[in-house]
């Protein structure tokens, strides 16, 4: 068996580089992703925060409105109510705002966990794919048959993580990804 093992191990290392591969490029598409996500959820959080203070602001006018109103003439009513009437407005305006922009950052965050699974599904592919090459890697030198099939394991993990990955598939082993984050 020793003159078929190498050729064997050659094309199971060479199968296995090219998936490697393949999952590289989807997993760098979903990092980029995942970055965006990060980068929006924080920018509507930003945003969030500036409407907050819009509000504060326009609702601290129409207090000191308010407040000014009462040392006013009589005659000069009519420009207060006017000009509280457009801070309350705006305050409403703001809040209504700040809510549509919490939903977003919430969402943008869901959108990150949800690439974030599926990235974990890619490093453990890799690092199960890269496992399974040293342990064939050995096998090359030592000329170990059972090694070869031990390596197997590993190999059809890895393979099976990163068609999980390509394909979307909600398997998620939470242990050994907990391990390596």
């Amino acid at each position: 068996m020793p003159c078929r093992l190498n050729p064997a191990v050659a094309i199971t290392v060479a199968l296995l580089a090219t998936f490697m591969g393949i999952c590289k490029v989807k997993d760098d598409n979903i990092v980029q992703a995942m970055q965006q996500a990060q980068a929006d959820k924080l920018d509507h959080w930003a945003f969030y925060q500036a409407r907050n203070l819009r509000q504060e602001i326009s609702e601290a006018t129409v207090t000191q409105l308010e407040l000014a109103q009462l040392g006013a003439p009589a005659s000069s009513a009519a420009s207060y109510d006017k000009a509280i009437a457009k801070y309350r407005v705006l305050a409403s305006d703001q809040d209504e705002k700040k809510l549509e922009l919490k939903a977003q950052a919430e969402q943008d965050q869901k959108n990150y966990d949800a690439l974030n699974f599926r990235d974990d599904q890619f490093d453990l592919s890799n690092a199960l794919i890269a496992i399974a090459i040293a342990m064939l890697a050995v096998t090359a030198l030592t000329r170990l048959p059972a090694l070869f099939f031990i390596a197997l394991l590993p190999t059809l993990s890895g393979v099976f993580m990163g068609v999980a990955g390509l394909a979307g598939l909600a398997f998620h082993p939470e242990t050994p990804v907990k391990l390596l984050s």
